[in-house]
């Protein structure tokens, strides 16, 4: 009996650490865990995932890295070519179907960012027609941030130069945006429920990272240990959501009339009602979870890419002084600086790029999913594998860029000070995943940091620590916090 229990044991245990033949090289698979415990202590010593797979590049001399995280197999693709393979490629395109897409979504398989296939193409497009009907990049996509720029300079106006924490102001610009894509009105920037919205989302964003964390790897836990896994926050957080959505879509609900599309929620009802009960992909829950999306992946990549621009700012004081020179030379005074006329300033451009690369927003970007048996860079990709990008290797890479370590703007400007923009720096992703909401990020991004440097120096805070380039590091890296100085300029 002994001998028997063994020998099936030592087969469990065979079984676990067998790889794919012709996987990608890696460290060895240990039965249960698979590579995690090798993965959370880099990502320690390091400082962040992105930085650990980095390391496991170099020691398997590889731009191709095979693992394992509990049952599933997971790939880090760290080469441009090779991205830019897995980006268009179709047998590529789907999105893993494990448990913590499954906690994003709310349980359901709906929405945008956690599809893939006929469904998904359906509501890509249509949200991207909206998005499109809006005037995205035209003259009423200006209109909406403008406004909340005007009330982001009031805010600063009133703070009269005392020391504040920037952040929690821009957030709820940037969140203003997209809420009124979604529903054609404003949140109440007083309203108390707000702020700890936006600090659920925070929290969420500490407490996962881009492969899923503890809670993915081992979904078990929120039995055993739901508070430290983070299974309530992402209950707690999903419940305060579906609550803010729900209330506006019923509102939409008892105000639709036949046809009416001015917001994603009107549009999206219009649809749900041509279907006269017939099988459609067009429902209240994907309305919910399509609402979702926009929500939680354009809120933060946007507002931390400001939140890093500022930063750098207040260290590199003389590019500062430049881009305030260079917006006055370019607008007149009393003239809005407008994403439309982005051409007049492409340094500003190329700052706001650096920023993007230098800090890197979002140093790991996916995930995919093999929607069957796939060869990439020699190696096998088994159907169903999880594919991640690691950009932090292709943003920092000396080949390239010959002085990554350095925050140059001018690397993105050509020899006649024209904005050039490399194929390889893809903040916003490429191919067939490529962000439906790009064009909202950078509106957003230029105008709102145009118009604070345009009317404030920045400064550090008197006797508080000096904000530093160590980053915090979860979904998407973040500042640490820091808290500045705004001294208003006379025009």
């Amino acid at each position: 009996m002994f001998f028997t229990v063994l020998i099936i044991l030592v087969v469990i245990i065979i079984f676990f650490m067998r790889k794919p033949q012709n996987f990608p090289p890696g460290p060895v698979w240990y039965p249960i865990v698979g590579n995690f415990h090798i993965l959370k202590s880099l990502s320690k010593s390091e400082g962040g995932q992105h930085k650990a797979f980095a390391k496991l590049s170099k020691i398997y001399k590889s731009n191709i890295i095979g693992l394992k995280l509990g049952t599933e197999k997971l790939v880090v693709v760290s080469s441009f070519d090779l991205i830019k393979e897995v980006a268009y490629g179709h047998e590529f395109n789907g999105r893993p179907r494990n448990f913590f897409l499954k906690l994003r979504s709310m349980g359901t398989r709906k929405g945008i960012v956690g599809t893939d296939g006929e469904h998904w193409k359906i509501q890509r497009h249509f949200v991207v027609t909206h998005l499109r009907s809006l005037g995205f990049g035209l003259k009423t996509m200006d209109d909406m941030v403008r406004e909340e720029v005007t009330e982001l300079l009031s805010i600063l106006k009133q703070s009269k130069e005392n020391e504040i924490k920037i952040v929690p102001i821009i957030s709820v610009s940037v969140l203003n945006v997209l809420w009124r894509s979604l529903s054609g009105s404003r949140l109440d920037r007083s309203d108390p429920n707000l702020q700890y919205l936006l600090d659920l989302l925070d929290k969420r964003a500490l407490a996962f990272n881009m492969a899923g964390g503890v809670l993915n790897t081992f979904p078990w836990l929120r039995f055993i240990s739901p508070e430290k896994s983070g299974y309530n926050l992402v209950m707690e957080l999903n419940k305060e959501l579906k609550a803010l959505l729900m209330k506006t879509i019923n509102a939409h609900y008892e105000t639709w009339t036949d046809g009416r599309d001015d917001d994603l929620i009107y549009s999206f009802i219009s649809e749900m009602k041509k279907s006269n009960g017939a099988p459609t992909t067009f429902t209240e829950d994907q309305l919910l979870m399509v609402c979702l999306d926009i929500f939680i992946a354009g809120s933060q990549t946007t507002s931390n890419t400001l939140d890093f621009a500022i930063m750098m700012m207040i260290l590199y004081p003389e590019i500062q002084e430049k881009v305030r020179n260079t917006l006055n030379e370019a607008f007149d005074k009393i003239e809005h600086i407008s994403y439309n006329c982005r051409g007049r300033v492409p340094y500003i451009e190329a700052v706001i790029s650096e920023v993007q690369r230098y800090c890197h927003v979002i140093p790991v970007s996916g995930p995919k999913r093999t929607v069957k048996d796939a060869i990439l860079g020699g190696y096998r990709i088994p159907k169903d594998t999880t594919l991640l990008f690691s950009f932090y290797s292709i943003n920092n890479d000396e080949s390239y860029w010959k002085d990554p370590e350095v925050f140059r703007p001018e690397r993105f400007l050509d020899s006649e000070g024209r904005l050039s923009v490399p194929e390889r720096f893809a903040p916003y992703g490429f191919g067939l995943r490529r962000c439906i909401g790009e064009v909202l990020a950078r509106t957003s991004i230029f105008t709102i940091f145009g118009e604070i440097l345009r009317n404030y120096m920045i400064v550090e805070a008197t006797g508080s620590q000096k904000p530093t380039e160590i980053f915090v590091s979860g979904i998407t890296l973040i500042p640490k916090q820091y808290e500045a100085k705004f001294i208003r300029i006379s025009h």
